[in-house]
């Protein structure tokens, strides 16, 4: 194949195929069945700006990730884009990158995943040959502060009461299993047994059944009201027995928590209660939420855990 039949920046010297942008001269290989899958992959790449290197890195990621995590990898990839827009990849220090930590500063949370984000981006462009070092390595992460905030009997009480029919059978079924809500709407009928409701958690990977108790076969009878005459495979689906978004009852717990006048409060929390009340009442709650680790397992536990101490004892004067 002579040059003038080759598409652009491609070139046959020596012997074999090569990628030319900026005077940088890439081998493709020496046959085109090779060379040609090469070359796509540089060209997608086009000049390797970090916008690009981002989109490949997301591309990959919808093949491995769960859509939950995909969509934290989108968010923080549109402020990394924002925040590095004048860059190359080859143009990051470490002190750009510990200065983009610092101005997030206030979200840690945030600033942490798009850490994660933008290191994962840079060993794919330290792999592609477009930046000589990762700079994000050298930049630690920022200190996270404890979530600390418990829902009370009460406030849950109230949430309950301004909640749609889905959104109560959806809160009751993860208060009383102490699951997360993206575990508690995959739950199938079949999950369901004379022992109690099988689950096998989607982040980590742990398979646990938790054995029926008067409340959950309460709730679960609920939650089958709740189809009618459909019936889907899911124990908490939607009207047409398909499975129901996590925004939908996102949006719905939103709603409900404002009109219950109950503030910062997050559907997360509810693992965390059903964690603390389990412990508070001498259950196995690190059993419950199917931690393998205490550390992990003491994030999740709020105030009821901290001991109640005497006040100090004075004499009457």
């Amino acid at each position: 194949m002579k040059n003038r039949d080759l598409p652009p920046r491609c070139y046959w010297k020596n012997g074999a195929y090569w990628h030319v942008r900026r005077n940088k001269w890439t081998r493709l290989g020496k046959t085109w069945a090779a060379a040609g899958r090469e070359y796509e992959r540089l060209e997608r790449l086009g000049d390797g700006g970090l916008d690009e290197i981002i989109d490949l890195l997301l591309t990959d990621a919808a093949e491995s990730c769960k859509a939950s995590t995909l969509s934290q990898y989108r968010t923080a990839g549109d402020k990394i884009r924002a925040a590095f827009a004048e860059f190359r990849p080859d143009q990051v220090k470490p002190t750009d990158v510990a200065q983009f930590m610092q101005a997030n500063r206030s979200i840690p949370n945030m600033a942490n995943r798009m850490r994660t984000v933008l290191k994962m981006a840079f060993d794919k462009a330290v792999l592609l040959g477009i930046a000589p070092t990762n700079p994000v390595t050298s930049v630690p992460r920022l200190k996270e502060k404890k979530r600390t905030r418990y829902i009370t009997d009460q406030e849950y009480r109230a949430i309950q009461a301004k909640a749609a029919p889905l959104l109560a059978a959806v809160i009751e079924v993860c208060l009383l299993t102490g699951q997360r809500i993206g575990d508690v709407l995959k739950m199938r009928r079949t999950d369901l047994d004379e022992v109690g409701i099988f689950v096998e958690q989607e982040k980590t990977g742990a398979r646990l059944r938790i054995g029926w108790s008067k409340g959950l076969r309460e709730a679960v009878a609920q939650a089958k009201a709740l189809a009618g005459v459909v019936k889907g495979i899911y124990l908490l689906g939607n009207s047409r027995g398909g499975k129901v978004s996590y925004y939908t009852i996102r949006d719905q717990w939103d709603k409900a928590t404002a009109a219950a006048g109950v503030e910062d409060a997050h559907l997360h929390d509810l693992r965390a209660k059903a964690g603390t009340d389990t412990k508070a009442g001498g259950g196995d709650s690190k059993a419950l939420l199917g931690h393998k680790s205490e550390s992990s397992h003491a994030r999740y536990l709020r105030g009821l855990e901290i001991p109640v101490v005497e006040a100090t004892r004075r004499k009457a004067s």
